[in-house]
């Protein structure tokens, strides 16, 4: 059977996406367009705009749709602004940011993932967008970002990472303990809101303690 992939494409934004609080013109408009079957493994390519977490490998998993979607629409990238995004996984919330922002670093901890991410990307003609193979926990910078996503849980957001913002940035990260993880988008300022609860892997590093119990 031949799938339509932009009818696909249609149906995820105006069935799972849109219902889901994201209005942002801009953002609809990027995942109604990038092609995210080519982002995912060629197994998984029917089910690409389905409802699900698809895997990627090393115990990673796509954001669903609907996450990806409120990510983008809380993030609010404006064209003139520079992204960080945290776990590359398979490229495609990179493009999505590619398609809205002046540039995106993206950091995967998994050099292979971050390579796979990067052909994609380059596919895909994100000139815009750099993946590097690196820890975003032992990572050293000088740049700043307006907005930057976390593509992994984590029990506490690490400081480093709100280092990283630009006066007015914004950070997007799903923060707590299973089963009960919040998506949360906090402000260079220290504000903080909440956006809604949802259940991710951890970000390597950022697991909780271990309890050990005789």
């Amino acid at each position: 059977m031949t799938i339509d992939y932009a009818k696909a494409r249609e149906t995820m934004v105006e069935q799972q996406v849109r219902p889901w609080d994201v209005f942002d013109v801009r953002v609809l408009d990027a995942l109604a367009s990038l092609p995210r079957e080519r982002f995912v493994a060629e197994s998984h390519r029917a089910l690409a705009y389905s409802d699900l977490a698809l895997p990627l490998g090393h115990g990673r998993h796509m954001f669903k749709p609907v996450v990806e979607g409120r990510a983008l629409e809380a993030l609010a990238v404006q064209a003139e602004e520079k992204v960080l995004e945290i776990g590359t996984g398979s490229g495609y919330l990179t493009a999505c940011f590619a398609r809205l922002a002046r540039e995106v670093v993206s950091l995967d901890i998994h050099a292979d993932l971050a390579d796979a991410a990067a052909a994609r990307l380059q596919v895909e003609g994100m000139g815009n967008a750099r993946v590097i193979a690196a820890d975003a926990l032992a990572w050293g910078t000088d740049q700043r970002f307006d907005a930057i996503c976390v593509g992994a849980a984590v029990t506490e957001l690490p400081a480093r990472f709100l280092q990283w913002l630009t006066p007015g940035g914004r950070l997007f990260a799903v923060r707590g303990h299973a089963p009960a993880m919040e998506a949360v988008l906090v402000r260079a300022d220290g504000s903080l809101e909440s956006l809604f609860e949802t259940e991710l892997e951890y970000l390597i590093g950022a697991e909780p303690p271990r309890t050990f119990s005789l």
